[in-house]
């Protein structure tokens, strides 16, 4: 082990969800490192049943404009299926997270002219130079849905490392047809999320804020 405990504690909370990039991209070759590290996560039987799609340049800005658009005239349908609902502490933690998102850009309670402008920043990427899509093959169900989920968490922690900034969005999946169409994804994987990433817009108000953590005796149940 060459990674001290302390390293992997300042990473991962070092990391955080970037809402504001500057235009920069990012080289080819750091995208490749990050991925390298990444597909190192744990797999079901080692399926490994993540892809990745990444755009970069006309192609990030075709696709922004076409999700936009979307939106703008289109229904939500993502490959898997939403929550049913938050309730109790997952509520709690969802609107504190909300919350303080729209305290640092200036949306007051009722403001739902500026509510539904934020949220419509998730469609414009952020303005991120950079998206990655994450599929995972519809015969493999929640399990590589879950696997997937570790590869999106080591891509994320691998990009900080190289002082890359990522979002993971749920909501550009709700528009999961569009991305088949988009970008020739077939019927046999299910989109599964996408990150936007790029380098960190340090001046943002949106990027100052931190979400909070439960403390580890919300989390564990000690047995013996």
């Amino acid at each position: 082990m060459t990674v001290s405990p302390q390293d992997l504690d300042t990473l991962m909370a070092a990391r955080f969800s970037c809402r504001a990039f500057r235009p920069d991209p990012v080289p080819r070759d750091t995208i490749t490192a990050i991925v390298e590290t990444a597909r190192r996560v744990p797999s079901w039987c080692n399926a490994q049943p993540w892809q990745v799609i990444v755009t970069s340049g006309e192609d990030t800005d075709r696709f922004r404009k076409a999700l936009q658009n979307e939106v703008a005239n289109g229904t939500p349908a993502p490959d898997l299926p939403f929550p049913k609902g938050y309730s109790g502490v997952y509520q709690a933690r969802r609107r504190e997270c909300g919350w303080a998102l729209y305290e640092a850009v200036g949306v007051t309670k009722g403001d739902r002219e500026g509510s539904a402008r934020q949220t419509m920043r998730n469609f414009a990427l952020f303005d991120a130079p950079h998206c990655a899509i994450i599929t995972s093959p519809v015969e493999l169900g929640e399990y590589g849905a879950m696997d997937s989920g570790g590869f999106v968490a080591a891509f994320t922690l691998a990009a900080q490392a190289h002082g890359v900034a990522t979002v993971p969005q749920a909501a550009v999946a709700s528009y999961s047809p569009l991305l088949h169409r988009q970008f020739g994804i077939p019927d046999d994987r299910l989109v599964l999320c996408a990150i936007s990433f790029g380098y960190a817009d340090p001046d943002a108000p949106e990027n100052r804020f931190r979400t909070t953590r439960a403390p580890v005796s919300d989390i564990v149940d000690w047995r013996g």
